[in-house]
């Protein structure tokens, strides 16, 4: 979601509609790395200059810094995570596992635009929104 927040996308707008209404937002330390992936692989692949993921960087640090909320990642989240991903006929990614391992464990809602993901979810334990 963070990635089609700020770059074009097709689901950009969902995402833009949807984060307009909402006062606070989590994101996990993790997400940093997963945010400069992404830019990093659309700068290679040609999706982004790299004037545009400069920008794309900052505008993502000033949300981090002004507006959003950091979840830890804790060692416990990476047990969790791997957990939920023993549960192979979900078909989770690491990545996703450990989002979901820790929205389950601060208790928030994890919202996303990977349909996957949002159903294995509440499978786990795990709130879950797809957009």
């Amino acid at each position: 979601m963070v990635i089609a927040a700020l770059t074009p996308e097709a689901s950009s707008a969902k995402v833009h509609d949807w984060l307009s209404g909402r006062e606070e937002l989590s994101i996990s330390a993790w997400v940093r790395t997963e945010v400069s992936s992404a830019f990093a692989i659309q700068l290679r692949t040609g999706r982004l200059s790299l004037e545009q993921r400069a920008d794309a960087l900052t505008v993502f640090n000033r949300l981090v810094d002004e507006s959003l909320v950091i979840e830890p990642v804790e060692a416990r989240h990476f047990e969790i995570a791997a957990r939920f991903v023993d549960q192979h006929e979900l078909g989770l990614r690491a990545g996703d596992a450990l989002h979901l391992a820790i929205a389950s464990q601060r208790g928030l809602v994890l919202a996303t635009l990977d349909q996957k993901l949002a159903e294995a979810g509440p499978k786990l334990g795990a709130a879950t929104l797809l957009l």
